[in-house]
Parts: structure tokens; sequence; C-alpha cells
């Protein structure tokens, strides 16, 4: 049997800045891709923040398709990003365990930031930390991530309270108020939990861009895009969508 070409990660991000042309690098290139190296300076800043969204997309389509490229490479990382790091994005993706952003968008060591914490709620720690990854370190997407099934929404609905959760699981509160539903507000409504967590992910990036000058005015140049995501723990698709009116 003839095995798979090997394309190294510089011939793919090449291939990802041609314009227009993001969408035909998953088409053109074969389901296996073993890459060289973590990112670099240069190539990080080549990549528009859609660029990068897109990567991600493709990523979790290899994924769904169990086509999964980089973990055999992981050391060869290490050793490329024990120097330097110039990761693209910053994820805020929650603490559940069936959720690890790198691994369900085939990311690799040095390709992101990922801040994780139950509900992907967001406070002034993180958005400090947002603010050093895309001001000093050159991150260019900001990425929420929810989840169906969330514990922490279930726990918010429920009103849960448990030591240091139940000022944890308020933050989540509002998107529960929020949330426009018709049948049964109830944490054992699946449908309704969900709801719930997609209406989290758009008020935590209205208050990303609320609560962070730095990140707002990075926005403003287009130099930094905060997108917003669900994973679905069943089919393992990451759906993503536009950001909410910040009106």
């Amino acid at each position: 049997m003839m095995k798979p070409k090997r394309i190294d990660r510089r011939a793919f991000l090449r291939a990802s800045a041609v314009v227009g042309g993001v969408a035909l690098v998953g088409s053109a290139i074969p389901a296996r891709i073993a890459w060289a190296a973590a990112l670099t300076k240069a190539e990080r800043d080549r990549m528009t923040p859609d660029q990068i969204i897109q990567a991600m997309k493709l990523g979790n389509e290899r994924f769904r398709k169990g086509q999964r490229t980089r973990q055999e490479e992981y050391l060869a990382q290490q050793r490329a990003s024990a120097k330097g790091q110039y990761p693209a994005a910053v994820i805020l993706s929650c603490i559940d365990s069936r959720a690890p952003a790198e691994m369900i968008m085939d990311l690799g060591i040095g390709d992101v930031f990922n801040a994780r914490v139950a509900g992907n709620v967001v406070n002034d720690d993180i958005l400090g930390s947002m603010e050093f990854g895309c001001q000093v370190a050159g991150a260019k997407v900001i990425l929420v991530m929810g989840h169906t099934a969330c514990g922490a929404i279930k726990g918010a609905i429920d009103h849960v309270e448990l030591g240091n959760l139940t000022g944890l699981l308020t933050k989540l509160q509002p998107a529960v108020d929020a949330t426009s539903y018709q049948g049964e507000r109830s944490a054992k409504n699946y449908a309704f939990v969900d709801a719930v967590a997609r209406k989290n992910v758009e008020l935590t990036m209205k208050e990303i861009h609320q609560r962070s000058a730095v990140i707002a005015a990075l926005e403003s140049k287009g130099t930094v895009k905060i997108a917003g995501s669900m994973y679905n723990l069943e089919t393992a698709e990451v759906d993503f969508f536009p950001a909410a009116s910040r009106q």
C-alpha cells in the first residue's frame, strides 16, 4: 500500500494564506498530514483572523472524520516551540474533560493559548491573560467555546450552591435569564441547557469586548476577531457562529 504523502506545516500555511483559497486546503491536501513543527512568527503573522478560524474548522473536520494528524509530532512541536511561542489564537473553553479544544480542532503545541474554567466564564484574570495573548504575544483570534450538556450550565439553572462554585455559577445566571425558550426551563431538558450554553457564549463575547479596552481597540482595527462556538459532545462538531450584537 502506498504511504500517504507527507506535507510539512509551512506548506499548509502557505496554502492557507492564498486569498479565497483556504477552503481549497481541505479538499486539495491528502487525508493525513504530518506537521513539521510549531508555528513561527512569520507564519502566524501572514494569517488573517478569518483564515485562523477556517484552519480551526478544518481541524475539527479532520477530528470528526478520524483523520487526526498531530499526535505523533508532539515532540517535534515541543522542541520547535521551546525557545519561543507565537500562538494564533486565545481560546476560552470549559473545564469539561470531554472538550479539549486542541484535540478536537487538531491543534498542536504552540498553536493557541487555552484558558479553561467551568462554564467558560470570563473574569479579570482571564481578561488580563487575553490581553497578554493578543496585545503582547500577537494572537489574532479570541474564541469562546461552550459545549452541549454542560454541567456548569445545569448547576446555574438549578441554583446549585457549593463552596466557591456558588460564586462561579452566579456568573452564568444572566445567560439563564436571557435565554428565550418556550419549553421546560429545567436542567433535565437538554435542549434548554444547550440554548443557555449558547447564550452564555454570546454574552461572554460581548463581555470581553465591553470590559477590555485593549481587546476592543484591537478588534476595531481588525487585528483581532472575537468568535464564538459550541462543541457537540455527541457529534464531535464545533459549530462556529458570529458575534452577537454589542449594542
